[in-house]
This record gives C-alpha cells, structure tokens and sequence, in this order.
C-alpha cells in the first residue's frame, strides 16, 4: 500500500468551543496514538483529509504524517478512525494509529470479483457475494488497497471460502478460514418464486375467536355484577304493612 503525504499541525484548542472554532477556520481535530510516544493533539485541513479519504479506495488509509514542528521528518500512520456528522457527512474527527515499517499491522480491505462464474453463465445460478471487506495482517507497506478474486471456476453450490483468497505475498488473513466469501446458488425455480411471493402478500389472519371469547367473558362478569346488588337489595326489602281492615279484626 503506497502512503500518501498529509500536513498536521499540534492542536492547543481541546474544549468544545475551542473545537467549534477549529471547525469554522475549515480545519479538522485530530489525535495520534500509538508507538512510543503519548496521544498528541493534531488538527488537518478539512479539504485535505476529506480529499484522502474521497480518492482512496480502501477503507484503510497509510499516510505519512507530517506535523509542524516535529523533530521527524515524517511518521507513519493509518487512519484508525473518522467521525462524519450525520447529516451532511462533513468529516468531524480523525484518529491517527502511529505504526512501524517493521511491524505487522491489521487493516480492511474489500474483495472484488472478476469474471463470470461458470453456474452462472451455463447453470442460471446466482452469484452471492457474501463479504465484501475482509481484515489481513501485513507490514503497512505490504497492506492491499483491494483484494481481486477470479470466480470464473465456480459451479453451482461451490464457494471460495476465506482462507481460500489469493492474497500478495507477506499477507495473512485474519478470521475463521472456512467462511465462504462468495458462492453460487442454484437458481430459484417458478414454483419457489411463487410460494415466496404467495407467503409475502399472503395478510395474517386475525385472533376472532379469541376476541369473542374476551367480549363473552367480560359480559358474564357485568351481568353477574349486576345482579348481585338486586339479589343483596331483594333480601332487606321490608315486609309488607297489614292493610287497617285487617289490624281492627
């Protein structure tokens, strides 16, 4: 992987004002770790970075950092880390990872397919692109922008799996090696299609029975409410008066 050149300057603004500020000057805030040395404050061009990372095709980006200032002529750093805002997609923030030519290092790379699998072009399958980004392990400068594999052997039901990948030499890869990255499926026949549509526009039918069940339940408490007070109400009702006639006899 080629590094590429990128200005920094040492950052004194760190409080949230002191930020705003930077940002409006069209200036990034930045921090470096790693190595040797503890996290230093930086601050980039806004253009600058956002032209880097526009331009590269890697989600892992090698740059050599030079800071203003610094006693080095340059450091080698990968951009661990951007923050964009999440409307306008403005970069906000930047991690440096300072590195050693001399050290292995784990970074992101997408796999990109050539050539048109063999079940595809004779059998109708369908080519299933799995991972599109796999993690290897290399020294920064031997780290691969992109990852091209051949699919052109690939029959039906056959798959490349991760440890599989044809990689540049001095290129590990990092992960389970049996995960396929890209297969071929059999193609979907018009029976499946139609029960998948069938099942899709298919409305899920509605618990009737047990609302009526509810409703009815929930009757039957009223109405045993209700006749409780008339029963209870019914038994202290006083007796009927004798009428006069009746006393004087």
């Amino acid at each position: 992987m080629k590094s590429v050149a990128l200005k920094a300057f040492p950052r004194t603004l760190a409080k949230r004002t002191g930020v705003k500020k930077l940002r409006a000057n069209g200036r990034v805030p930045a921090v470096m770790y790693g190595g040797k040395t503890q996290a230093r404050n930086l601050e980039v061009g806004l253009k600058e970075i956002e032209d880097l990372i526009h331009h590269s095709v890697s989600e892992t980006i090698l740059v050599d950092l030079e800071v203003e200032g610094d006693a080095r002529s340059g450091r080698l750093a990968l951009v661990q880390e951007v923050q964009h805002h999440p409307l306008s997609g403005k970069v906000l923030h930047v991690d440096f990872h300072e590195v050693a030519e001399n050290e292995k290092v784990t970074g992101t790379v997408p796999v990109e397919t050539i050539g048109e699998a063999a079940g595809v072009k004779t059998g109708g399958g369908v080519l299933e692109h799995v991972l599109f980004k796999i993690k290897v392990r290399a020294l920064p400068r031997d780290l691969p922008e992109v990852i091209t594999v051949d699919v052109s052997p690939l029959e039906i039901g056959q798959s490349i799996h991760l440890g599989e990948i044809p990689l540049p030499p001095g290129v590990e890869v990092v992960g389970e090696k049996k995960i396929p990255v890209i297969s071929v499926a059999a193609p979907i026949t018009e029976a499946q299609e139609a029960a998948a549509l069938e099942a899709a526009t298919t409305p899920l039918a509605e618990p009737e029975v047990i609302k009526e069940k509810k409703e009815e339940g929930a009757g039957e408490a009223a109405a045993a409410t209700a006749a409780k007070p008339a029963e209870k109400g019914a038994e202290k009702a006083p007796e009927k008066p004798a009428e006069k006639g009746e006393k004087k006899k």
